[in-house]
């Protein structure tokens, strides 16, 4: 139970750091506007669609529990970690801001969780039917 106080202490003294380090830029409204913005793209965005893609593979028949819940949050997390190089403009004053090719990493990100979410769930349906064999 202390070990949760001591979290909990840590977690405001850093969240008070980071107000006061807000409040020392030149417009600190424009963190908040940012800030408002990923709550406005989870919950009107990301939530909706992890929801539907759920209800989509429970008409199918499908469970998706565990792994597979858990890719399709870190898929949504990673995309809108990755929308604001994904929507810049092409044609930028400076090229090396954002040099590069930042729609291929993105794919080959969400590849990633693909390949290791179908692995994860694989070798798990492989000791489970090895556990039931015995």
């Amino acid at each position: 139970m202390g070990f949760r106080y001591v979290l909990g202490g840590c977690g405001i003294v850093l969240m008070a750091f980071g107000g006061a380090l807000v409040l020392e830029q030149p417009e600190p409204w424009r963190v908040g506007v940012w800030l408002a913005g990923g709550v406005l793209v989870h919950d009107g965005l990301i939530a909706p669609l992890v929801f539907a893609i759920a209800a989509l593979a429970a008409a199918a028949g499908l469970r998706l529990r565990g792994a597979p819940r858990a890719a399709l949050i870190v898929a949504g997390s990673l995309t809108v970690i990755a929308l604001p190089p994904l929507l810049r403009p092409e044609d930028v004053a400076n090229a090396t801001v954002l040099p590069l090719n930042y729609a291929r990493n993105w794919l080959l990100a969400m590849a990633a969780v693909a390949v290791i979410t179908v692995a994860y769930v694989g070798v798990r349906a492989c000791l489970r039917r090895a556990d039931r064999r015995r």
